[in-house]
């Protein structure tokens, strides 16, 4: 257990608005979160590790819920997965999203119930196929016509199978276009214009063994505005409405994904969720309405806005080197860790902690370890003049897609997460040590 030996502490004065409702500066000059000092933690740890703040994670478990009380709120594994975080999804009321054999088995073994988990993946495997007809997954997001004959044939004559169909309404949508998944000409879903979703429904329609209950579909990630929402609600009300003329269908779910935008750095936006969920039903209602269709039940899917506000990356600075025009502060992680400043070339607001300083700041550029001169976590950011070797950095947002995209780069080995709330701290993911980089290589 760790706790918060300051005997008083003050709120913290910089905008850290992106951090976790509990951060708190401490006297020595420490920031904590959930009550626990983040230098304790790097101390009892190790660096690199991630933090992650239980509270804010129910917290925002609890706004999706209060602002679609109507709705079905799934989170999506892939921002982050752990046993705890399975827990916290099902006493917090919401249902998964998971996209692999590996994320479904570790929900269901950790006790999470099967039917209300939804697979999603444009490319499932037969083992994904397999692992969720068996574990008896609720429904299965079909997003390929070759997906529908090899699933009816898994289900079998006497089966039955609840499923959805990915639908690309044709909306560009996201903050990179590497995360925009609702255009046209890219591999996820059926497009509506070609054809193509309106063949793949009637081709389902034809196995019996296949009980399609609704549409879905996924515009992107990172997306801060409503407008996007609003016209997918539209044009999928339309489909529906001509499923309805042609078939007598009448779908009774519809899901409109996920990629709720958050707010990586003080100078960003985040998607107001509030305007969301209003927008959205006032949509829903006016469209079914003047279609004449019963308005459907709506899925949504949050994970990123969910996990990644409440994550932190610790790392330990090991070099500072002024080359140039610049300086470069190389930490103990890196692109092995957080992937996502290589990819899409995202921005972090990291933060010295463990110490005070009053030294005016200076603009680095903070580096990883790693072999490529693309190892850049955060570029041109502003960190006290004296930072140096041993200090500790902090960066915040990092509770999403960072160690759920890890590799084994350099074979440094993926850093623990460590849950924090009310002053205790607790291990939740290992780190993964030399023992298990050796156990995998079984060649000669």
């Amino acid at each position: 257990m760790t706790t918060v030996h300051d005997s008083a502490v003050t709120a913290v004065t910089d905008d850290l608005t992106v951090w976790p409702a509990t951060t708190i500066e401490t006297r020595s000059g420490d920031t904590a979160v959930g009550g626990v000092p983040l230098a304790e933690l790097a101390d009892r740890f190790g660096t690199p590790v991630y933090v992650l703040d239980e509270a804010e994670v129910r917290d925002r478990c609890r706004t999706y819920r209060d602002a679609f009380p109507d709705a079905e709120v799934l989170y999506a594994a892939k921002a982050f997965l752990c046993r705890a975080m399975i827990h916290w999804m099902d006493q917090e009321g919401l249902g998964l999203d998971v996209c692999s054999a590996g994320e479904l088995e570790l929900a269901v073994t950790a006790g999470f119930p099967a039917d209300r988990i939804v697979l999603h993946g444009n490319a499932k495997s037969p083992r994904d196929l397999e692992t969720a007809l068996r574990l008896g997954v609720g429904r299965i997001v079909i997003d390929s016509p070759a997906e529908i004959a090899r699933l009816a044939a898994a289900v079998g004559p006497r089966g039955h199978q609840e499923v959805m169909v990915r639908v690309v309404p044709g909306i560009s949508a996201g903050g990179h276009e590497k995360i925009r998944t609702g255009t046209e000409d890219q591999k996820f879903g059926l497009s509506i214009s070609d054809g193509y979703a309106q063949h793949a429904i009637a081709r389902i329609l034809d196995q019996p063994q296949l009980r399609l209950t609704g549409l879905h579909c996924h515009l992107g990630s990172q997306i801060t505005s409503v407008k996007p929402y609003v016209a997918a609600v539209r044009r999928m009300v339309g489909l529906m409405s001509r499923l309805r003329d042609q078939y007598g269908l009448v779908l009774p779910e519809l899901d409109l994904g996920g990629g709720h935008g958050i707010a990586y750095r003080p100078v960003e936006r985040s998607l107001d969720l509030t305007a969301l969920a209003r927008k959205i039903r006032a949509e829903l209602g006016a469209a079914c309405a003047a279609a004449g269709l019963p308005v459907p039940r709506l899925i949504i899917e949050p994970g990123r806005a969910i996990a990644g506000p409440a994550g932190i990356a610790l790392y330990r600075v090991l070099a500072v080197k002024r080359t140039g025009l610049r300086t470069y502060v190389a930490v103990d992680g890196g692109m092995s860790d957080n992937p996502r400043p290589a990819l899409y070339g995202v921005r972090y607001a990291p933060r010295l902690v463990g110490r005070r300083t009053t030294d005016d700041r200076t603009r680095v550029t903070v580096v990883g370890r790693h072999c490529e001169a693309g190892d850049v976590l955060a570029a041109d950011v502003e960190l006290p003049a004296d930072v140096r070797p041993g200090d500790l950095l902090a960066v915040p947002v990092a509770g999403a897609y960072h160690l759920s995209m890890a590799s084994g780069y350099n074979l440094v080995g993926r850093p623990p997460v460590v849950a924090v709330r009310d002053g205790r701290a607790r291990l939740l993911v290992r780190r993964e040590s030399l023992d298990d980089i050796r156990s995998r290589d079984v060649g000669v």
